[in-house]
């Protein structure tokens, strides 16, 4: 079922604001797919999901590797029955206002705050399609 990202639905904007961990497909530069767990936040108003991770992980290097467009990626969660992915362009963002946003966000949903890393960046897509059923 395809939906407005930017304008979900209370249903599935409830469901992405629920604990849930989530998947990060990304591309490997021999174009196969690279899916790793992960805590994601959804942004709806701003038309961005995030993920924090470490800058010198797979799937950073992933979207690095797919140039200063971009990469085409996508976030899925699966409750039961309920599901919903995100898709979109990836870019990797290392500002430190940008970094500490996400993790606020990502403490908000997750109910932690990660420990502090020099290291961490920001996967920010920009949402092209969502869809699912929640």
């Amino acid at each position: 079922m395809a939906i407005d990202p930017r304008n979900p639905g209370a249903s599935y904007l409830s469901f992405w604001r629920d604990h849930h961990m989530c998947t990060l497909t990304t591309p490997r530069p021999d174009g196969t797919p690279h899916v790793v767990a992960v805590g994601v936040t959804y942004d709806p108003e701003g038309g961005f999901a995030r993920v924090i991770t470490n800058k010198h992980s797979r799937k950073v290097a992933n979207v690095l590797a797919a140039g200063p467009e971009g990469a085409r990626v996508a976030v899925c969660q699966v409750d039961r029955g309920r599901w919903a992915t995100l898709e979109g362009i990836a870019t990797i963002r290392t500002e430190a206002e940008v970094v500490a946003d996400a993790v606020s966000r990502y403490a908000e949903r997750y109910g932690r705050t990660p420990a502090p890393n020099p290291d961490r960046v920001v996967i920010e897509i920009a949402l092209t399609r969502a869809m699912g059923r929640a």
